[in-house]
């Protein structure tokens, strides 16, 4: 049931190419690509995991996380097996870094109904990366939308836009893990050469797709933690998606193979919020921090418009995307989906 014909590929001269992410493996026959869940079977590319579902779970909107995409709603996140990075800090290396064992398969059909059951407002594919996921994320979005819930993809980015343009149509949030602009940690962690193709794939997503963007930068002692990195990424993000864009600055800790590093220190993560407020993006957040900055206020009259503690939504003033006191637009989305 989990075999199933790949989409977006071709054929060569006795092995097929991969065109959903950057990578672009070419495999010759038994082969499986950098993913380790797209594999050439007699001369087609199959998926190993269409249907396979490894983790689900009810979450918090906030946990994914989204503060600025219907807060307080409730969804549905599902994750399978394997991944196009192999990061040496992977907080779920168990699933994104294995081979497809175990799981349960859940068909499109049957993710909506437990979307559904479970009173959640939408889908997430998340926990391993969806790209990669791709026919089963395709086919489940279209159902999901069609019956007038939100769709999400957690996602590296590491996307070709030919794959983008296949599914970015059925996907109303976009929220990337972009770890740096200077390519270090991608380079050295997560053995990524060019991330060229992952901020085109943003902007794409954004302007051509309207989806709804939120970034999310888990910073990383030594390698992306520079003063002139947070910098340049909190520029990055202002000049090319908007300084309304969500920018969650993120506390790493000690995971799989960067065991041995420090956490990020608190008072690192609160220079990167200042220096990414001092760039002037508008909605920064810290996050995996006791005590961090999680609120959402107003960026012209600085009015508490969504007070947090961690997931939860203590007090929401919204009841649409204008701040109640001074009429300036919030870029929010879903705030009155209730």
């Amino acid at each position: 049931m989990n075999i199933h014909n790949a989409i977006l590929y071709t054929h060569l001269e006795n092995k097929v190419r991969c065109l959903v992410c950057p990578r672009l493996c070419t495999l010759s026959e038994g082969e499986t690509g950098y993913c380790g869940v797209r594999k050439n079977i007699s001369g087609e590319l199959k998926t190993l995991i269409y249907s396979l579902v490894s983790s689900a779970a009810v979450d918090p909107i906030e946990k994914k996380p989204l503060f600025h995409f219907f807060p307080g709603s409730r969804v549905f996140s599902v994750g399978s097996f394997g991944c196009n990075f192999r990061c040496l800090g992977c907080q779920n290396w168990q699933i994104a870094c294995s081979q497809p064992s175990g799981g349960e398969d859940i068909s499109p059909e049957y993710l909506l109904e437990l979307t559904k059951r479970y009173s959640c407002r939408g889908v997430a594919w998340t926990y391993n990366e969806p790209t990669i996921w791709i026919e089963y994320v395709l086919d489940s979005a279209k159902i999901i939308k069609k019956s007038g819930l939100y769709t999400v993809m957690v996602t590296n980015g590491y996307i070709t836009l030919k794959a983008l343009d296949v599914i970015a149509p059925y996907i109303d949030a976009y929220r990337v893990d972009l770890k740096g602009i200077r390519g270090k940690y991608y380079r050295e962690a997560a053995n990524v050469e060019d991330i060229k193709p992952i901020l085109s794939a943003i902007k794409t997503a954004k302007d051509k797709y309207n989806c709804h963007i939120e970034i999310v930068t888990n910073v990383v002692p030594g390698y992306n933690d520079s003063s002139e990195e947070i910098s340049e990424t909190a520029s990055w993000i202002k000049n090319e998606l908007g300084p309304d864009t969500p920018w969650h600055i993120t506390r790493f800790f000690p995971q799989y193979e960067f065991s041995d590093l420090m956490p990020t220190s608190v008072e690192k993560l609160k220079e990167a919020y200042k220096i990414a407020k001092t760039i002037g993006l508008n909605y920064v957040y810290m996050g995996n921090l006791a005590n961090g900055e999680e609120n959402t206020y107003c960026p012209v009259c600085g009015e508490l418009l969504i007070e947090r503690n961690g997931y939860e939504i203590l007090k929401n003033q919204l009841k649409s995307d204008k701040c109640p006191k001074c009429g300036a637009n919030i870029n929010i989305k879903g705030i009155n989906y209730v």
